[in-house]
């Protein structure tokens, strides 16, 4: 009698939640990852490094980007302050770039059950010197290393030991307990350009390990499965198929469905269908779901006039965007050539839910979205007011192509000049950035 109760209550919660629509969940992540939260310091950003462990991004869009998005004030001194206090580390990933890479953020404690190791055949003596350095003597600085690895190989110019320390940091082999060797701006990626001048003072800024040494003993398979799941409910509040398939986790949905199965018998978490567009069982705390439903009359409102401060500015990578990951991106204008993506460089342009625009590397190339886009309830003059506020460091926005047609041809370009912007040889200019 109580398996029978427990089954019709367990319907009965699945049934409750009607399905929102994809806007809704788009409006629904940001808030739920704190984007453009005012709050600041570092029990903030260890707050955000919690909810996105295990995501790989390239240093670039994590140090200007996603973190700043969600830590007001956030300086890149506030990770080597936790770092330096043993609370979070990092994992490279793979180079990206000349002068980047991608890695992960980890907190100490909980590293051991979310990262996974991967077998490494270390390529030349010079490799295997390295790690065979670190493996007997721990953390070292690099001249330490370099007086071990000359001691074992013979004597390696400072631009190979430095080009073999970065190829294993991007295979994830070795890492660093600070984290000026990303901050770098010299630095040199495996086999992809010359090292600056002086850049060798600034990769020796901290001591190097194994990685290795963060895993001491490999996990159970089902503590592993259940960190991952706690991991996604807490990235994306409502956790399907879709979810881990974004992720790319080894060994797929399978290990954390059935985590989430075990979850809902102990009444942890619900499942049903919540959002439209998302595959299969869906899963999520009851708070999620709440939130989630409150985003459904703000999507659904008609003819409501859209400001600046309604635009919400995402990378296109960041996981509070879920176009292109979780859900299909729009369709976008008819003359675009271009399909939008989810590269490093890239943003997404939403408001209430809906993408307006996607801007390419540096704002150059834009794509946009009609079904959205529409200037009578000021999407697009919101829009474009917004894309002055993309990061760009000391450079000008100049926007030369919208929906693949030269702005000079685009029936927009009027509009981007009633906003303030001039056209030159190269496009349309923000001159406001000039004054």
């Amino acid at each position: 009698v109580l398996r029978r109760l427990k089954r019709r209550n367990l319907a009965r919660l699945r049934d409750e939640v009607a399905a929102v629509d994809t806007p809704a969940l788009a409006a629904f992540l940001p808030a739920w990852h704190g984007v453009h939260d005012k709050r600041q310091g570092i029990e903030r950003l260890l707050e955000v490094i919690t909810q996105l462990q295990d995501l790989s991004l390239p240093w670039s869009v994590w140090s200007t980007v996603v973190l700043p998005s969600r830590v007001a004030g956030f300086r890149p001194d506030l990770l080597d302050t936790l770092a330096a206090s043993g609370r979070i580390v990092w994992v490279g990933r793979g180079a990206s770039g000349a002068r980047d890479g991608r890695i992960a953020l980890y907190l100490r404690s909980q590293v051991g059950d979310l990262l996974a190791l991967e077998d490494y055949e270390p390529p030349t003596a010079l490799h295997a010197a390295v790690l065979d350095s670190l493996d007997k003597d721990g953390a070292s600085f690099l001249v330490e290393i370099e007086a071990a690895v000359n001691a074992s190989v013979g004597a390696a110019s400072a631009a190979e030991l430095r080009e073999t320390v970065w190829d294993l940091v991007w295979a994830g082999q070795i890492t660093n307990d600070t984290f000026a060797p990303l901050q770098d701006p010299g630095r040199s990626s495996p086999r992809r350009g010359r090292l600056r001048r002086g850049a060798g003072e600034l990769l020796a800024g901290g001591r190097w390990s194994l990685v290795t040494g963060l895993v001491p003993g490999a996990p159970e398979p089902t503590a592993r499965a259940v960190a991952r799941t706690r991991l996604l409910l807490d990235r994306y509040g409502i956790v399907s198929r879709d979810c881990a398939g974004s992720e790319g986790l080894p060994g797929g949905f399978a290990p954390i469905y059935k985590v989430l199965r075990e979850m809902e018998e102990q009444g942890r978490v619900r499942r049903g269908h919540f959002v439209d567009g998302l595959a299969g069982a869906q899963f999520a705390y009851a708070g999620a779901i709440d939130r989630l439903r409150a985003f459904r009359a703000e999507t659904e409102e008609r003819d409501v006039v859209v400001s600046p401060e309604d635009v919400v500015v995402l990378a296109a990578t960041d996981p509070a965007n879920p176009y292109g990951a979780l859900v299909p991106w729009p369709e976008p204008a008819d003359t675009a050539k271009a399909k939008p993506r989810r590269v490093a460089g890239a943003w997404v342009l939403l408001a209430r839910g809906r993408p307006l625009m996607y801007a390419g590397r540096r704002g150059r190339h834009l794509i946009t979205f009609p079904a959205a886009l529409r200037d009578e309830d000021g999407a697009l003059a919101a829009a474009i007011e917004a894309l002055r506020t993309l990061p760009r460091g000391r450079g000008l926005l100049v926007v030369e192509k919208i929906d693949g047609i030269p702005v000079a041809e685009s029936t927009l370009a009027e509009d981007f000049r009633r906003a303030g912007f001039s056209t030159d040889y190269r496009g349309l200019i923000d001159i406001r950035r000039l004054a």
